[in-house]
């Protein structure tokens, strides 16, 4: 049996590997999250904030990668720009505004890539390449899968809402309770229980070792990901 039937590059123009992934989502987090702009960060930061757009191009979502190249350039720009030139009330609704801006949408962006791009199977596969114990991948793995699968099943939600012509208008707090966020919560309880389920239909929880037809590795290009941005984090701290 073809090996490939199952590999990741089925679904993504631009395969990496999960602990790639894992690996740049955290030092995006760390770094955009907790850094500012003096001295080397001012490079760094925007470094950084490149990698979720590239990786959006790589994978053809040019719709997203547009957004998030003008939210971020707008954010960053009046961060470092405007900030020092304004007083007042506008210096605080851009201190505020782009910042939050510029600190959350780059992990924001770079953690939906993770979530859409990564199989489950390959993280697992992955997890298990590094050692950790089940009472880890478990609860990520399913985590994994969750967010999507609620917003899949807000989408079906939305879809059956507008076939029956019920729209809200702002103004009807009772009939938004009952048409969207009753079927949400129940379809949340339903589907961490069906999550659940199929993990220990699976044998996750079994204290035996697995086997994978996925394929997991670190080539050429995960390789220098890392090492780009381990470079980066580590300047980041020392210089």
């Amino acid at each position: 049996m073809d090996r490939s039937t199952f590999a990741n590059e089925q679904c993504s123009h631009f395969w990496l590997d999960p602990r790639t992934k894992i690996l740049m989502l955290l030092i995006i987090n760390i770094v955009l999250i907790g850094g500012g702009y003096s001295s080397l960060a001012a490079v760094i930061r925007p470094l950084l904030a490149l990698l979720p757009l590239f990786l959006l191009i790589a994978e053809h979502l040019y719709r997203p990668a547009i957004f998030y190249c003008i939210f971020v350039t707008l954010a960053m720009g009046a961060e470092i720009l405007l900030v020092n030139q304004t007083q007042g009330l506008l210096n605080l609704v851009l201190v505020i505004g782009a910042g939050l801006l510029s600190r959350f949408i780059p992990p924001v962006v770079m953690g939906y890539y993770v979530v859409t791009t990564t199989k489950i199977s390959e993280f697992v596969a992955a997890m298990e390449r590094m050692h950790l114990p089940p009472q880890i991948i478990i609860p990520f793995s399913v985590m994994l899968r969750f967010f999507p699968t609620v917003a899949e099943e807000n989408a079906a939600i939305s879809d059956a809402m507008r076939i029956r012509g019920i729209h809200f208008d702002g103004k009807n707090i009772g009939a938004m309770l009952e048409y969207r966020i009753v079927p949400v919560l129940i379809c949340t309880i339903k589907i961490g229980e069906e999550l659940s389920a199929a993990a220990l239909t699976r044998g996750l929880g079994k204290p035996v070792k697995r086997t994978s037809i996925c394929r997991v590795g670190l080539g050429v290009i995960d390789w220098f990901l890392i090492a780009l941005t381990l470079s980066l984090f580590l300047a980041w701290i020392f210089l």
